[in-house]
């Protein structure tokens, strides 16, 4: 009995000590201190012991060989993503250390989450929203821990790198998925399907006087409802909170010409980012960037702050923001057409005010050319031009479906990782669709461990395909259609095609022997004249096609039956009609 009652006694003390502890994390011992990942791991592991309303679990794989981890701050603790949506939960989500040079998000989500779960004036905060937290998303960057890959970053003393063990930027695999880190965070991103994502960096770029700048996902592209919402109202709120509390923000300085001074411009946040990928989901996306050169505490303070006053905007607005997103998603589904890239629009230019330094030129010590500087003690406030709307440039019809040959299953992978739902041909078939025939395109040496291609531009044929049993058929009536449309259309920005999934159409299989064909070719010109008229015609303009055999015979090649149909050929059908489709 004295056993029983003094292991109650031990857990009794053990909630007591939970409710009273500090949880102190490295930065708060030391300033100029990022938290290590074992650090971090075990920090929320202490919460979850301490705290009913936090869970911590591991969330799939990443190329360092440890896993990625996932807590979820719920207050009353319920964490089931599913019946916390049916509760009408809106769901932030919150990734850290995508670059691990810039960790302030790292630090600054241990400390809110701690007192997430101490002060009561926050937790009232948690009344209609959960948090989620990926506490280190690029685990193999903070693994590689050094002073000095940050030049231009003011601390803190040692830091983790941009890059992840495959030397990949996870800030550019959200689409193509070369990690296993990337195909975690989808997982755990379709798991929880945010309503609104926190993506935490630093910055590079000119000098001024805000510690914080915020980059958003594109208005544009989030649509009339969302976006609209996002530009309108919810920007404009965050940016008064934040000035309240000492935290002045302005835009993500992408400058447009020499400095801040000539104007700024949105970012053109296509998937491959952060910020796009969530646009894809009908998610409004953040981007904090604290700037690089002002000192380390202030930039965790900043992002704390933001996540804070971003909290008490959601815990307002989170009804209008769930509907906002239900009404966005239906718009895609009814939709008639996509955008599937999209480019500034000059023509439209806003103002803002906005704190910098003069820029100045001297005479560099190094090189002996002129240096841009920027000059400290010459503060100003000034009106300067703003860029941020953007024109969709590739628009599309949207099918009824499509259908992806069995073959290239990597592809059915990644769209199923993303919420996209499959029906499946129970016997071979051969509808009408429309096929795509890549035309010009140009390739981007060694990006990212691709050579992207990018300028896609495509024709349009219709014909009877053949597919067969157990190929995908994927209905764009459906909640994922964005994802899925800007994703299979090869001239989209990041289409599959573009990050190399589809290389094997490309190739010619193949050829002729020139002396066999020569009397084919013969024959097939004196049946078809017009060829013929065609092939003198390129003689006389090409003097260069005119000297080479080989240049002329495969010129007729190409006109005959036997050039192979499939080359370039693109070979997902475009279904526009659904009738007499065999479909489980």
């Amino acid at each position: 009995m004295r056993h029983l009652f003094m292991a109650v006694l031990s857990l009794f003390s053990v909630a007591i000590s939970a409710q009273t502890a500090t949880y102190t994390t490295p930065f708060e011992e030391n300033d100029q201190t990022t938290a290590t990942y074992d650090e971090v791991v075990d920090f929320y592991k202490k919460l979850d012991l301490g705290y009913k309303q936090l869970t911590m679990s591991e969330a799939g794989n990443t190329d360092s060989g440890k896993p990625l981890h996932e807590v979820v701050v719920s207050k009353y603790a319920e964490f089931d993503p599913e019946k916390l949506r049916q509760q009408g939960k809106l769901i932030l989500l919150i990734n850290n250390a995508i670059h691990p040079g810039e960790p302030e998000g790292v630090d600054a989500t241990m400390i809110l989450c701690r007192d997430l779960l101490q002060r009561q004036e926050l937790q009232n905060l948690l009344e209609n929203i959960v948090v989620v937290i990926i506490p280190m998303y690029n685990i193999d960057g903070a693994l590689n821990r050094g002073c000095c890959s940050r030049a231009n970053q003011n601390g803190p003393e040692s830091y983790g790198f941009r890059g992840n063990a495959q030397n990949l930027d996870l800030n550019r695999d959200f689409i193509k998925s070369d990690t296993k880190n990337a195909r975690s965070f989808a997982k755990i991103f379709n798991k929880w399907q945010p309503d609104v994502f926190v993506d935490n960096h630093t910055s590079n770029g000119a000098d001024y006087q805000y510690t914080m700048t915020m980059l958003a996902t594109q208005p544009d592209k989030l649509g009339p409802v969302l976006g609209g919402y996002l530009r309108s109202t919810m920007m404009p709120n965050l940016y008064k909170q934040m000035a309240k509390r000492g935290q002045e923000m302005t835009p993500y300085v992408n400058e447009f010409k020499e400095t801040p001074l000539d104007g700024i411009s949105g970012f053109n946040d296509s998937p491959r980012y952060s910020s796009g990928y969530a646009a894809l989901h009908h998610c409004i996306g953040f981007v904090p960037e604290t700037h690089m050169l002002k000192p380390f505490p202030n930039r965790v303070k900043a992002t704390i702050d933001f996540m804070v006053v971003l909290l008490e905007e959601l815990s307002k607005t989170n009804k209008k923001i769930k509907e906002l997103r239900k009404q966005a998603i239906k718009e895609a589904m009814r939709c008639e057409e996509m955008n599937l890239d999209w480019k500034m629009d000059d023509t439209q230019v806003d103002s803002i005010i906005f704190k910098g330094y003069e820029g100045k030129y001297k005479p560099s010590e190094v090189t002996g050319l002129d240096r841009l500087w920027y000059d400290r003690t010459a503060p100003f406030s000034r009106k300067i031009p703003y860029w941020n709307h953007f024109e969709p440039t590739v628009k599309v019809a949207k099918p009824k479906a499509y259908i992806i040959p069995q073959a290239y299953s990597a592809v059915v992978e990644l769209l199923e990782l993303n919420g996209v739902k499959f029906k499946r041909l129970t016997a071979d078939a051969k509808p009408v669709v429309e096929l795509y025939r890549i035309g010009k395109y140009e390739t981007r040496q060694a990006y990212e461990g691709h050579y992207l291609h990018h300028n896609i531009q495509v024709e349009k044929e219709t014909k009877n395909w053949a597919f067969h049993e157990g190929d995908y058929v994927a209905l764009t009536d459906q909640p994922a259609v964005r994802f899925l449309m800007e994703t299979i259309e090869p001239q989209a920005v990041d289409s599959y095609f573009a990050w190399n999934y589809f290389e094997g159409i490309l190739g010619q299989k193949e050829y002729f022997s020139p002396y066999v064909f020569e009397d084919i070719a013969a024959q097939f010109l004196k049946e078809n004249p017009s060829v013929k008229a065609e092939l003198e015609a390129k003689r006389q303009a090409d003097p260069e096609f005119a000297k080479s055999q080989w240049a002329q015979l495969y010129f007729v090649y190409t006109k005959t039956k036997y050039f192979e149909p499939t080359l370039n050929l693109y070979p997902v059908g475009r279904v526009m009609d659904l009738k007499r489709l065999p479909l489980d």
